[in-house]
């Protein structure tokens, strides 16, 4: 682990504009739940599968359900950055770091100080009528009883990308960007099965491809170094 801690080390020190990619492992030391571990939500026993509870067509047709899942599982709002949030942002103030790209909607990103962030998947803190637009905090939606509607009447729904909906077009075309000029790009946390946003790897042609995750992933043999370990103890032990 020492040996790959320097490895790190040197790849960052020699970097003039990396990129960090990210899933759901950066948020688990913050006790927000993945999805495909172990002890992940889709690994849970419920009466429909969450792939299909937070799917774009079950919210429509019962949005209650989606609802009592949503708050119960993915609206967590005490939630505080860890060690790899924070790292990051340090990054970023430094120069070190021109970009966070992520799949997670927790906005703790943005909360341990990063400015420059894709989130792939959209926030839980944006909220917005379906009917009208206005918005709405997540303070509103996590409180309200039931479905939240709007003052017109209309249902709010989170700004989250849900299954059977596209990726923000804008948002992707940033990411690809970054990623493109990037010289160095650090996959964190992620085990790379989501698609579309796993894809964006692809357009890497920059020096140095690190991957940080717990378990192997697809991308593992294509990497300049590979580390099995999480990913804000890693971060942490990296001097910018």
């Amino acid at each position: 682990m020492d040996n790959n801690i320097e490895t790190l080390q040197k790849f960052i020190d020699e970097s003039e504009s990396a990129v960090f990619f990210g899933g759901a492992g950066v948020s688990t030391e913050s006790g927000i739940p993945d999805f495909r571990s172990q002890d992940g939500l889709y690994n849970q026993k419920y009466d429909v599968p969450p792939e299909e509870i937070i799917s774009h067509s079950y919210f429509m047709r019962y949005p209650e359900k989606f609802y009592k899942f949503y708050k119960d599982k993915m609206l967590i709002l005490d939630a505080e950055p860890n060690a790899a949030h924070y790292k990051l942002a340090e990054m970023e103030r430094k120069g070190k770091l021109a970009a966070v790209i992520t799949q997670n909607i927790d906005g703790l990103h943005q909360k341990a100080g990063s400015e420059n962030v894709f989130e792939l998947h959209g926030s839980v803190l944006r909220n917005y009528c379906m009917k009208c637009g206005k918005s709405y905090s997540a303070e509103y939606v996590k409180q309200s009883e039931g479905v939240p509607r709007c003052d017109c009447g209309g249902i709010i729904k989170p700004d989250v990308v849900l299954y059977e909906e596209m990726l923000d077009d804008d948002c992707v075309k940033g990411a690809v960007d970054a990623i493109e000029k990037a010289d160095m790009m650090i996959v964190a946390g992620t085990s790379l099965v989501v698609y579309p946003a796993a894809g964006l790897i692809r357009y890497f042609r920059g020096k140095h491809l690190v991957l940080i995750n717990l378990s192997r992933t697809s991308a593992d043999s294509s990497a300049d170094l590979v580390i099995h370990a999480k990913v804000g103890e890693t971060l942490s032990k990296i001097k910018v």
